[in-house]
Parts: C-alpha cells; structure tokens; sequence
C-alpha cells in the first residue's frame, strides 16, 4: 500500500457509523474489509490502519521490543490495544463502543490521512487543534531544513 493522502468530513449516524468516503477507499486499494482502529499516542483521536499495515505495525514492535523485560510488554500492550473492525456493505465502519468517548457525541468527524494510517477526529477537536497557533516554517526549518539530498537554492 502507498501512502494515503487527504483530509475528509463525514457524518456519524447515531449507531456511531460513518461511511469510508470513496477517496479513501480507493487509495487503501485492498479487497480486504478488516481495519484496525487504535487511540492515538499523540493526540485526542483515534487511527485507523488496514489490517495488513497494521500487521506490520505488531511485527516491526515484536522484532524491536524484548518481551522478557516488563517495561517493553507494557509497552507493547498499550500500542497494539485496538480493536479490529470491518466495513459493512454499505462502506459504513462502526466505531467501537469502547472508543467512541475520545470522539465524544460527535456527528461529524475529520478523518486526515498521516502516511500509513488515518486520524478520526471529532470535527470540535479537530477545528481547535487546526486552529493553534503553530509556528509552522520553524517547525519545517528545525525539523526537516537538513534533509540529506535537498537541493538549496536562494529564495
């Protein structure tokens, strides 16, 4: 699977389902309805991952974590706590019981793609969080302004 791009706005019913807008949908590219969907370790929302990117998620945890030391199966335990989903024929997805707090009452979420896996957001946090002030070009500069192979030329 190639990187997901774009940010989509999507009504929640009240069974707390939404449909996969077809954009997304046609980027994950797979015949495979299971998804992964996960808290955020950063912040207010939940990811959803294909169930395959997701595999490699736990494999690339497992080879790196030791499971005989306690502090890398605490870890490991919290980052593979999710819950597997799947999208019914409709292309709706049901957002577990158990995580729909983080999205609070929501009826509108924003789901923004982030590489390998997508954000859903509850449309109030994610306004908020758009909205800080960020500077934004000291971040890029600081974080991204030594990149090996950049070609730099004068402004």
């Amino acid at each position: 699977m190639s990187y997901l791009l774009g940010i989509e706005h999507c009504k929640v019913d009240t069974n707390g389902r939404f449909k996969l807008p077809i954009a997304l949908k046609k980027q994950l590219g797979t015949e495979d309805n299971r998804f992964v969907v996960r808290r955020s370790i950063y912040a207010d929302c939940l990811e959803l991952w294909t169930y395959a990117s997701f595999e490699e998620e736990v494999a690339l945890l497992t080879k790196e974590l030791n499971r005989y030391k306690k502090e890398d199966v605490e870890l490991l335990r919290k980052l593979v706590r999710c819950n597997v989903i799947e999208l019914d024929t409709n292309d709706r997805m049901l957002i577990p019981p158990e995580q729909k707090p983080l999205l609070k009452s929501a009826k509108e979420i924003v789901l923004q793609s982030v590489g390998k896996f997508i954000e859903i957001w509850d449309y109030d946090t994610y306004a908020k969080m758009d909205a800080e002030p960020t500077d934004f070009a000291s971040l890029v500069d600081q974080r991204l302004g030594g990149l090996k192979g950049e070609v730099k030329e004068d402004c």
